[in-house]
């Protein structure tokens, strides 16, 4: 009898609190959706890094090539 009585009372309980848990957490995933995300100091150092290398390259001009007063290019023996 007296698990009976256990058994009516926890069980609601469980299932009240495991709907209200879930209720909360969807609460907390749309409270942090609607944030904007947060960029952590490592990846914004990172993020610098890149754009100065990309800034590098893209001005970037490859030196010239002595011109061989012979005409030959040097690299096939003769």
């Amino acid at each position: 009898m007296l698990y009976k009585v256990f058994l009516v009372v926890a069980l609601p309980v469980l299932a009240i609190a495991w709907i209200a848990y879930f209720l909360w957490q969807r609460r907390l995933d749309e409270l942090e959706k609607n944030q904007p995300k947060r960029a952590s100091q490592h990846l914004q150092k990172s993020r610098s890094e890149v754009s100065d290398w990309a800034q590098k390259m893209a001005a970037y001009k490859p030196p010239k090539r002595p011109s061989d007063p012979a005409g030959d290019s040097g690299d096939t023996p003769s």
